[in-house]
């Protein structure tokens, strides 16, 4: 047994454990906000909030290095290998949901008719409880090696995608609004739809960028302002 291999592969599954609890945590912090109907948030929770964000974008960059170093100085065997790089994938989505966790606490703040968003908050919270259900078991699914809760994870996807769109129909015609501004609406939400898209195909492409940089340079510019100033 080769105690350095094993010793490197724990450090790597101990960083990881600790990054999911920090990106628990903040989909927690963000739960009993959107519970609340809470729009200005204290300023304690958002100080808590950017801690977080600051560490989840630490551990990132500290399991990328640790992964990098395992490759190349204990050259793992093809189940490590595959571990580690599922790790890596793993890792770059949880720090995505940490992204994703404070774009939406800083749209909370800019809402304007309280009213609504309080009308909404059923099914904003029932969408928010489904998708960190989704995370919860996609990670347990790792941690104790169970396909079935990553296969419940990928089917309940569609769920979650069928329930945006039926539980946000039903508000809007439950709404005191005319039968031409829920047209309206919805031509938003399907605009808003489109619009999100096509931010993501832009988001991975300034990811392939950043890596491209890294294997041309070796800078990791994931968490820097160098780019900005160049």
């Amino acid at each position: 047994m080769n105690i350095q291999k094993e010793n490197a592969m724990q450090q790597i599954r101990n960083l990881f454990d600790d990054l999911s609890k920090v990106v628990l945590h903040q989909l927690d912090l963000l739960e009993k906000i959107i519970n609340g109907g809470i729009t200005a948030i204290p300023e304690e929770i958002m100080k808590e909030l950017n801690e977080n964000e600051e560490l989840i974008d630490k551990y990132e960059i500290s399991i990328s290095e640790e992964i990098i170093d395992t490759i190349v100085l204990q050259k793992p065997v093809a189940s490590d290998l595959r571990q580690v790089m599922a790790i890596y994938q793993m890792v770059a989505n949880l720090e995505r949901i940490g992204d994703s966790v404070m774009n939406i606490i800083r749209y909370i703040p800019r809402i304007q008719d309280i009213e609504v968003y309080l009308k909404m908050s059923e099914v904003i919270t029932n969408m928010f409880m489904a998708s960190v259900s989704m995370v919860q078991k996609s990670i347990l699914s790792f941690v104790e090696s169970d396909k079935e809760e990553a296969i419940w994870t990928i089917k309940n996807d569609e769920v979650v995608d069928e329930m945006n769109h039926k539980l946000i129909r039903k508000a809007i015609k439950k709404s005191d609004v005319t039968e031409d501004t829920q047209q309206l609406l919805f031509t938003f939400i399907q605009m808003n739809s489109i619009i999100s898209t096509i931010e993501r195909i832009a988001d991975h492409a300034t990811n392939i960028a950043e890596a491209s940089i890294y294997a041309i340079e070796g800078k990791d510019l994931r968490h820097n302002k160098e780019i900005d100033q160049e």
